[in-house]
């Protein structure tokens, strides 16, 4: 075998050896958990108190906005990070670029703001 199959034998070893793990993983969880479940332990719980109504509803819409707008700006400082690090070395491109790119989501934010999506009540 030449050395170019060699690094894609390599990566299967690596693909099964992990598979093998997950899955002996999950197996060995499941054969030596204690399974004893009973009427108490299924039932719904809230906070020590005793549960009233169905035990489904549906969550605002807000929360899931809200945990996206998160997700968007933990990424914007994500892609910050390494620019800061070498900002010397990138000259006056880069930086209008990145400006322009904190513009952008600076505008999401303020759009956000706007339609009322950061309020909680």
């Amino acid at each position: 075998m030449t050395g170019y199959y060699v690094s894609y034998a390599a990566v299967a070893a690596l693909g099964v050896v992990v598979l093998l793990f997950g899955v002996g993983t999950f197996a060995a969880w499941r054969a030596l958990r204690p399974h004893r479940p009973t009427r108490e332990k299924l039932e719904i719980y809230e906070c020590g108190i005793d549960p009233i109504g169905e035990s489904w509803k549906q969550p605002n819409v807000r929360y899931y906005i809200f945990a996206f707008l998160f997700v968007i700006f933990d990424v914007e400082a994500i892609f910050l990070f390494p620019w800061a690090v070498v900002y010397e070395g990138l000259g006056l491109f880069a930086v209008v670029e990145m400006i322009l790119f904190v513009a952008i989501l600076l505008l999401g934010l303020v759009y956000a703001w706007g339609k009322r999506v950061l309020d909680w009540v």
